[in-house]
Order: structure tokens, then C-alpha cells, then sequence
């Protein structure tokens, strides 16, 4: 993978940041009802939803 792939995927990623807020509170909200998890985990397990969320559409928007 290239630096400019690299950046363009980055790049892409970090405007979804703030789109992917929702789907990311959805999935850390069904996830608190499946499993107990801590009152402290819950802003760490959104904030790797959000990231993840992001990367992965701007890998989707970069590659496909």
C-alpha cells in the first residue's frame, strides 16, 4: 500500500468520524444489553466503534 492510498483512506475516514457517532452509540448501547460490561468501559468501547466504523467506510470509499 502506498503513502498517498494510506492518506486518501485517512482522509476519507476522518469525515466520517462524526457520522458514525450514531451507528457506534447503537452498537455499544446493544452491547451493554447482551453483556454487562463496567460503567467505565462504555466511553472506550464507543470511541472504538466510532474508529472503527470511520476506517472502515473509508477503506470502503477509498477501495470500492
Amino acid at each position: 500500500m502506498t503513502s498517498m492510498n494510506i492518506v486518501l483512506t485517512l482522509t476519507f475516514s476522518v469525515v466520517m468520524l462524526l457520522f458514525m457517532v450514531f451507528p457506534a452509540m447503537k452498537i455499544v448501547e446493544w452491547i451493554e444489553q447482551q453483556w454487562t460490561v463496567p460503567q467505565r468501559w462504555h466511553n472506550p468501547l464507543l470511541f472504538f466503534w466510532v474508529v472503527a466504523l470511520s476506517l472502515a467506510i473509508g477503506v470502503f470509499l477509498r477501495f470500492f
